[in-house]
């Protein structure tokens, strides 16, 4: 009976994620949702006819070498059973971020005391978004670079770059184990700017409501995000890539050749790369061929992604 039991909650949280993984389709907070796919389509539809490729717009944006991929279906594996491990051991997590919000702001009441400045609520909500928006960006990209620098947060990361063709699942080809450090990231950041921001509205604004202020995000998925991972080679005019990461060059990111390692790591702005040396612009590259190069044997299923970066001894 023990083991009936285990058995219905196993394959209750199996469900369930099933179910997570079909709703990041409907999801405004997801970059796969139904709308940021449409806005990529057409963006695509530009830079198919501005190239005049001689295919049809349905191989070249559909093509089954791409989409019907081994690397493809190890990305399919990957975004489902990351979803299970949200389920299971991220979502607990996120009562953390709340705990810290609060510790932070009463860290600051007892710090500094009640504030004598005021500020409408539309000016905090700004000022915080803008907040949120660079101080993500920001730690973002330190953490990516760190994921390249740091052998041991590289044998995870590798599991993101071992895509041999792009798609924009490849968004969720993620290791467990840097999954849950990039949520860890994100969570310690929520909390600290919400506790800080929460001090200064003085409770005037919902903490869910600082939760839900996104609309950099929303703009940036609206814009082809799902581009980055793909075939189609969106490109900015050259003075933007200097501020904002186009699609061409996170491909560029993805690419096999040395000359490419350790760049682009921006995740939307590209201001960052500009000031620590690590930008590639879309003028600088022509052909691109993704994954590992030599190691591709070694994460060529969703299992090898899964199990390899473990075994620390190879």
């Amino acid at each position: 009976m023990q083991y009936l039991k285990l058995i219905i909650e196993i394959f209750e949280k199996i469900i369930e994620a099933f179910i997570m993984t079909i709703n990041y389709f409907n999801s405004p907070n997801k970059r796969i949702f139904y709308l940021y796919i449409i806005t990529s389509i057409i963006l695509a539809l530009f830079v198919f006819f501005n190239k005049k490729r001689k295919v049809s717009f349905k191989k070249y944006f559909f093509n089954k070498r791409i989409w019907l991929s081994k690397s493809a279906f190890t990305d399919y594996g990957l975004l489902f059973f990351n979803s299970l491990i949200k389920i299971v051991l991220i979502a607990p997590l996120l009562i953390f971020s709340l705990k810290l919000a609060f510790y932070t702001k009463e860290y600051i009441l007892d710090t500094f005391g009640y504030h004598s400045f005021t500020l409408s609520k539309s000016t905090i909500i700004i000022i915080y978004t803008i907040t949120v928006f660079l101080v993500n960006d920001f730690f973002s990209y330190l953490l990516h670079l760190l994921q390249h620098k740091i052998p041991f947060l590289w044998r995870f990361h590798k599991v993101h770059h071992s895509a041999t063709s792009l798609n924009p699942i490849t968004q969720y080809r993620i290791h467990p184990v840097e999954l849950y450090i990039n949520n860890i990231k994100s969570l310690i950041l929520t909390g600290l700017l919400i506790g800080i921001f929460d001090y200064i509205a003085d409770g005037r604004i919902s903490v869910y409501t600082l939760l839900g202020v996104n609309v950099f995000n929303f703009v940036f998925m609206l814009f082809g995000a799902n581009l980055r991972h793909s075939q189609v080679k969106l490109k900015y005019p050259d003075f933007l890539e200097n501020i904002l990461i186009s699609p061409f060059q996170h491909q560029v990111h993805h690419s096999n050749n040395v000359k490419h390692f350790d760049k682009n790591m921006g995740s939307k702005l590209a201001i960052w790369d500009c000031l620590f040396g690590t930008l590639i612009k879309s003028k600088q590259v022509d052909k691109l061929e993704y994954g590992l190069g030599e190691e591709d044997k070694d994460y060529d299923n969703f299992f090898k992604n899964l199990i390899n970066p473990l075994l620390f001894w190879k």
